[in-house]
């Protein structure tokens, strides 16, 4: 039987920052070698705006702004890992937690914010160009998968992808969590891309807690065999360590735009914070857990990286300033926001004017006419 022991995660950098790869992680030093000190720097500045983001939005909660929060406290190393390692034409399907990724595409926070505020039907146009070939969140479950798959079997099917040429050549990254991955869905849109070899990455996200129910219960093998099963090459990596995320993610999407089929990346990390802001993990785990992997984290992880590597003290003032900046830049425009009106239900239901959408309309400015002085 296979065990969680039995599978090694490529990692690169050491929970206390020393650069000690494992034996997996040989064959990816050469993405990493070729990364700049800015580069490695932008990472880091990832990782600390969004977690200021992500905090500001929890307390934005928790102030009756919202109507709630999915925090991504813990996970930043695995999302900006993978979505700088993304190309531009690459198109990037998240879940609900993904606030790392969408901010690297170019999304604004803020839309974020319109979606867990009630605000907005969808927080972003996926078409614009601005928002970086990225998909709105996806609440219901595994669902994004299927999204995923079927976008990036049109790729192949259009010859979108698998000419030769890296820059234009595209593929897809898919978003979720260890909890969705026992989803149906996610098993099917795994046939699919394994059985139309799309050029797909499935990247799960293990934070070991489908909302109060651990990843031992929901499998009794690792992850990464999942997608193994299906016939879709695997690997597992330390998710808190941002250079093996960005590594493994940029050969493993070089692979499938190459049209060598789906891959799929488990990345080992850990959900600080609770599941959304109407949860309390403290009923279903410990301190001491939450202890072990609060030194592991990500970035005082890759801090201690770039400290190692002479980076001067001013860069991470510097990134101090813009998370704080950034951080109270959201809550000023949060807390203006207004809802919307009611016409826009019907604003995008189909591409064309559509006489159905006419009549639904016009039933309803009579019907709330209907009440006009009904007061008096």
């Amino acid at each position: 039987m296979v065990t969680s022991t039995e599978t090694p995660l490529v990692r690169v950098l050491e929970a206390d920052g020393r650069y000690a790869p494992s034996a997996g992680a040989e064959q990816y030093l050469p993405l990493i070698d070729a990364l700049t000190d800015a580069e490695l720097e932008q990472f880091y500045r990832d990782m600390v705006v969004i977690r200021a983001i992500d905090s500001q939005a929890t307390n934005l909660q928790r102030q009756g702004q919202l109507a709630l929060w999915p925090p991504s406290r813990g996970q930043e190393a695995a999302q900006v890992g993978s979505a700088r390692a993304a190309r531009t034409q690459d198109t990037l399907f998240p879940s609900y937690r993904e606030h790392a990724v969408t901010r690297i595409r170019g999304v604004d926070p803020l839309d974020i914010i319109k979606v867990m505020r009630g605000t907005s039907h969808g927080g972003w146009n996926p078409m614009d160009p601005k928002n970086g070939n990225t998909r709105i969140y996806t609440l219901v479950l595994g669902s994004q998968t299927l999204h995923a798959a079927g976008y990036a079997m049109g790729l192949t099917f259009d010859g979108r992808t698998g000419t030769g040429d890296i820059d234009r050549d595209e593929a897809v990254v898919v978003y979720y969590g260890d909890g969705a991955s026992s989803q149906g869905d996610v098993h099917e849109a795994m046939v699919f891309a394994a059985s139309y070899n799309a050029p797909v990455l499935f990247f799960l996200q293990n934070n070991h807690w489908a909302i109060s129910v651990p990843v031992e219960t929901q499998s009794k093998v690792p992850l990464v065999t999942r997608g193994a099963g299906y016939g879709i090459p695997s690997v597992r990596v330390d998710g808190n360590d941002v250079l093996a995320s960005y590594a493994v993610s940029r050969a493993l999407l070089d692979d499938t735009r190459a049209g060598r089929g789906p891959r799929a990346i488990e990345a080992v990390t850990y959900r600080m914070g609770a599941h959304t802001t109407s949860d309390d993990p403290t009923k279903y785990r410990g301190s001491d857990e939450e202890e072990s992997w609060a030194k592991r984290d990500p970035i005082a992880r890759m801090r201690a990286f770039l400290e190692g590597r002479g980076a001067a003290a001013s860069v991470f003032e510097d990134v101090e300033t813009e998370a704080a900046d950034a951080a109270e830049h959201l809550r000023a425009r949060a807390v203006t926001l207004t809802s919307p009106g009611r016409e826009l239900m019907f604003d995008h239901v189909y591409s064309e004017p559509h006489v159905l959408i006419d009549e639904q309309r016009t039933w309803l400015e009579q019907y709330e006419a209907s009440f006009e002085g009904a007061a008096e």
